[in-house]
């Protein structure tokens, strides 16, 4: 659906993005991580036609992006950072009238207002002021006026930026919603937030694309990956099993009341799938397995530290 080859966009002499290449599915949700001024945005604003690239190409259905600009941005929905709001406006009055600059008819408008609010879980928010509204339901508009159009893309710039944990939790409820049907790009540098909302994640540092794939494929990279366990059983058995198993390159056992035991592991290459069937088989009741959050971001260091020592 959409394709980016060798895409490279110069600032003056500054490569802000050099020789990016991937594509993202229909009904795929992309992750696009990196530090700030990792290139992110700028990828975002050469993909919504408001930058044209210094070399490269950018197809939509097969459409190049620079050859027919206006048609490809009908099916473009694009939310930066910052939400463009006219915050004196009504949720409703201000969809509406997105939805009139967009060309929809009267009919269209009212039809594609209530729905995009019913997505966004906006309804009972469509009569209050903008700017009485929170940070995160300001992002929701955003959104909102995003997908009037029903586009084919959707890019959200950083959408969880300045969230609370809670906010955080209804915006992935949310993404999940839009990509029904659609392709949608998420950027932020935050893997964690990344892992737990998008199909596959895109490593981006200084410019470049460092990885590209599933978070397991990610961490299959580095060699090593690692679950922490608990588990209904004793715990010197757990420490024992896990000393001679071969799959295991070092554990840590946790502090945990009985009858449970708990273990932090790391795995030789990413075994995960074959090895928990073992510990049941070892008699071991599962009870949670967990990856463990600071262990998604040391995947993205380990990638962006790997790529500048090369």
């Amino acid at each position: 659906m959409i394709e980016v080859q060798n895409l490279t966009r110069y600032y003056g002499d500054f490569p802000a993005v050099q020789d990016i290449t991937f594509r993202v599915r229909e009904g795929e949700i992309l992750g696009v991580l990196g530090l700030n001024g990792a290139g992110k945005s700028t990828i975002f604003k050469v993909l919504a036609g408001l930058l044209p690239p210094s070399s490269g190409s950018v197809a939509i259905d097969g459409i190049q992006v620079m050859s027919a600009p206006f048609e490809l941005r009908a099916r473009i929905g694009f939310l930066p950072e910052d939400p463009p709001l006219y915050r004196d406006m009504t949720v409703r009055g201000f969809l509406t009238h997105m939805g009139r600059l967009r060309g929809l008819s009267k009919h269209q408008v009212h039809q594609r207002v209530t729905d995009v609010m019913a997505l966004t879980d906006l309804t009972d928010r469509a009569h209050q002021v903008i700017a009485t509204l929170s940070h995160g339901f300001r992002k929701r508009v955003g959104i909102a006026q995003s997908v009037l159009h029903n586009p084919r893309l959707v890019l959200l710039d950083e959408p969880i930026s300045g969230l609370d944990p809670v906010q955080i939790v209804e915006m992935r409820k949310v993404i999940r919603k839009l990509g029904q049907g659609r392709a949608v790009l998420v950027s932020s540098h935050i893997l964690s937030e990344i892992s737990q909302t998008c199909d596959r994640i895109l490593v981006m540092h200084q410019g470049r694309l460092v990885a590209l794939g599933t978070e397991q494929e990610l961490a299959g990279r580095l060699g090593t990956s690692s679950i922490r366990l608990t588990v209904r059983g004793d715990a010197s058995a757990l420490d024992t099993w896990l000393s001679e198993h071969h799959a295991v390159a070092s554990h840590k056992m946790l502090d945990e009341e009985p009858p449970f035991a708990a273990a932090h592991i790391i795995l030789e290459g990413d075994v995960r799938e074959p090895f928990l069937p073992e510990v049941i088989e070892a008699g071991f009741g599962l009870r949670l397995v967990q990856t463990p959050e600071d262990d998604l971001e040391g995947i993205f260091l380990q990638l962006t530290r790997d790529e500048v020592t090369e």
